[in-house]
């Protein structure tokens, strides 16, 4: 790791040693990392790319940490946090360009503002732009893919790649992004204008449905399971009786039973065995598989 920090410090990229993630992570969850990294530009990305190439470290992106569950040993490597020009926004006649690690929340209310339609059911979807890309995020029947017209990306030797919408072979809460070690550093996206009363109504009406139907007072990472369609990954936790148990600090809501929350002190260790009880009772009493929706960090 002094190589690492060294060549870091010559490149003048931010980054702070030995962090903690559980402050990155929206499930407030999760053990040490050798460096969290900050960098502001493509050039800068480029360059970190390039230094854990050469000294082989492991590294990943993280945005605002949802939909990830850090284990509590932590995760021995670099992790990517963009900052700077990827917080970035810009308007056009026929749609928005905005930075990977803008607010996906915010630029859903920002283009309602605007008069744009085409995001209105991201107006209760944490995370960041890029990650909205990378895992085709969706509510309220809509994702992603309805909208994005493309993506540029940087792939894992560091070379700038703009990749068109059909290029991401977009599924359900999937793209390729997923499957490459590739940053996605800007999003654009092609909306409608339309009336603004109606999206701002819209926009709020989706908004506040999340407020009543999902736990967000309490630290969670979102969806767990992925809805085994036609049915709802929620109501088959629920018809295995599993809605408010609880193991140590973790707990199915009680609100949403697709969501585990942090009932305070709630370890990786607590969420994962929550996790493999559902996906065994569901099997068992049920006949359905539950497919996870989160990302595992630091696991074996």
């Amino acid at each position: 790791m002094q190589e690492v920090n060294a060549a870091l410090e010559r490149s003048g990229v931010p980054f702070t040693p030995n962090t903690s993630l559980h402050t990155y992570t929206t499930w407030k969850i999760g053990g040490l990392c050798d460096l969290v990294v900050f960098p502001r530009s493509v050039e800068e990305v480029s360059a970190c790319i390039c230094i854990f190439n050469t000294t082989g470290i492991p590294w990943m992106i993280i945005g605002k940490g949802s939909n990830m569950l850090v284990s509590d040993e932590g995760f021995h490597g670099a992790v990517l946090r963009l900052s700077g020009a990827f917080d970035t926004v810009s308007f056009r006649d026929d749609g928005v360009t905005a930075g990977a690690g803008y607010s996906l929340i915010t630029l859903s209310l920002q283009a309602a503002k605007y008069g744009f339609t085409g995001l209105e059911f991201a107006g209760g979807i944490p995370g960041t732009v890029g990650g909205a890309v990378c895992m085709n995020a969706g509510a309220h029947s809509s994702d992603i893919s309805q909208t994005l017209s493309r993506a540029l990306v940087m792939n894992e030797t560091g070379e700038l790649i703009t990749l068109e919408a059909k290029d991401l072979n977009f599924g359900y809460r999937n793209s390729v992004i997923q499957h490459n070690p590739w940053v996605v550093l800007e999003a654009t996206f092609s909306l409608l204008h339309g009336d603004r009363t109606v999206i701002v109504e819209r926009t709020r009406m989706f908004k506040e449905k999340r407020m009543r139907t999902q736990p967000l007072k309490q630290p969670s990472c979102g969806s767990v399971f992925r809805n085994p369609l036609p049915l709802f990954a929620a109501e088959v936790i629920e018809s295995c009786g599993l809605k408010g148990h609880s193991i140590g600090g973790a707990k199915f809501s009680e609100i949403h039973s697709n969501f585990i929350v942090n009932t305070g002190g709630a370890t990786a260790k607590d969420v994962l065995a929550l996790i493999e009880l559902a996906e065994v009772r569901a099997r068992q009493e049920h006949d359905v598989t539950l497919v996870r929706e989160v990302l595992f960090v630091g696991f074996n």
